[in-house]
């Protein structure tokens, strides 16, 4: 059984995408840990503030199955793929972790983990203890170097948040 760490954001209709994004994550993963919610301002474009949320989960499926699912949940929901990459989205799921898999045509470790407040800190919340698999430091230690080094904009707020 491999350990996985996704990412889902929404902009549009937060809330309802990332729980029907959820929702739909239940039959295929075993062990689902949700994080907090981040909040955090878009990044690369004028547009809403994005909510995204950290998932651990369990699966005998390859990294490329994973993905595909992904994908075919963000159809599902209405993703456009023909969008630039910096837009609002209605649902982005990314998988940023697979195991310690070092793929770089899968980007696993995804790339943003270094360069996001939004994909580091719920990744740290739900394993301080983990290492990253490229750098061998711990998410405990990348999130507090990405504090003091870096500016941005995030707000934490409990999951529950989702359903009220």
């Amino acid at each position: 059984m491999s350990l996985l760490h996704l990412n889902i954001g929404s902009n549009q209709d937060r809330r309802k995408n990332i729980r029907l994004a959820l929702d739909q994550l239940q039959p295929f993963f075993n062990k689902i840990t949700i994080s907090s919610i981040f909040e955090s301002p878009s990044e690369g474009f004028e547009g809403s503030d994005f909510y995204n949320v950290g998932v651990n989960v369990e699966t005998h499926k390859s990294a490329s199955e994973v993905i595909n699912f992904l994908h075919k949940i963000e159809d599902s929901l209405g993703r456009n793929r023909e969008l630039p990459k910096f837009s609002s989205r209605i649902i982005d799921l990314d998988l940023v972790l697979y195991d310690d898999l070092i793929d770089e045509k899968l980007n696993i470790p995804r790339k943003d983990i270094l360069k996001y407040a939004f994909v580091l800190a719920p990744l740290f919340e739900l394993n301080p203890e983990g290492v990253h698999p490229e750098k061998k430091v711990l998410y405990s230690s990348l999130w507090k170097d990405f504090q003091s080094n870096q500016d941005f904009d995030l707000h934490k707020y409990n999951i529950d948040k989702l359903y009220n």
